[in-house]
């Protein structure tokens, strides 16, 4: 399979997983670039998944349905009615060639949250705004410990996972990244490949999820110097891995204002 980014809006991402000439499409928040896309490289949209109900993931998805026929998988929410198939455990997609997709639960950003996973070589995992390189998605409507469980379930996978995030943050999370850990040279290093790669316009996804336990603060809850940096920052210690978890991402929240 190969994987293509459409960008959208001001720094989304929309995923086309392509296989000969057909293909299927994860979180078509404008319907305009994909059409395009598909028209010009003569492309059968097979399949539309979605991880979660927020606009800039979703809009697209009704032009799409009614343009190329074809299923909505998503979260069993009422918030997205253009959903055709709701969500079970798994997709299987491979007699179009697009491969099977597990369902992976991820509340926490929303708590209609999915990821999909597949054990292909490498494994590969769109992950919408659960997490991003080098951070999370904030808490919308979950709590600390479901968005601290749903990351541990994304940590649990292969470290070689290619990790396909809704959004391209990876340069301003970096910036809070090295506050957290200021001693990381992991965060250091990514930082300038991260920037060489943005000043040639370049995406810095797919991450894999190696590099993510390596620089992102969000899934290193048990490591030492983030923990006394957290401990110091919250004025009180931290004992469990979410009490850790709600500790940076409310110090990431006072840190940058944007909303993600």
């Amino acid at each position: 399979m190969h994987i293509h980014p459409i960008p959208a809006f001001e720094d989304n991402y929309i995923w086309l997983v392509i296989e000969g000439q057909n293909a299927a499409v994860i979180d078509p928040g404008q319907a305009d670039p994909v059409i395009d896309y598909l028209e010009k490289h003569q492309l059968n949209l097979k399949a539309i998944l979605l991880t979660h109900h927020h606009y800039d993931h979703i809009d697209g998805a009704q032009t799409l349905r009614e343009r190329y026929a074809c299923p909505v998988y998503g979260p069993k929410m009422r918030e997205i009615d253009t959903i055709s198939q709701a969500e079970g455990e798994g997709i299987d997609l491979s007699s179009e060639g697009l491969g099977q997709w597990q369902i992976i639960t991820t509340p926490g950003h929303t708590l209609d949250h999915l990821a999909y996973f597949s054990s292909s070589s490498p494994p590969v995992l769109f992950c919408g705004d659960t997490l991003f390189g080098a951070g999370c998605g904030k808490l919308f409507e979950g709590t600390a410990e479901q968005m601290q469980d749903s990351l541990q379930k994304i940590r649990n996978l292969p470290d070689d996972t290619l990790i396909y995030c809704g959004h391209e943050y990876t340069e301003d999370n970096l910036r809070f990244a090295s506050l957290a850990e200021p001693d990381n040279a992991d965060i250091h290093q990514r930082v300038a490949s991260s920037h060489a790669q943005r000043t040639q316009n370049q995406p810095t996804l797919p991450s894999t999820l190696a590099l993510e336990k390596a620089t992102n603060p969000f899934l290193r809850w048990d490591n030492a110097e983030l923990l006394a940096q957290a401990e110091q920052h919250a004025r009180h210690s931290l004992d469990t891995p979410a009490a850790i978890f709600a500790a940076v991402r409310a110090w990431k929240d006072a840190f940058d204002s944007r909303p993600q």
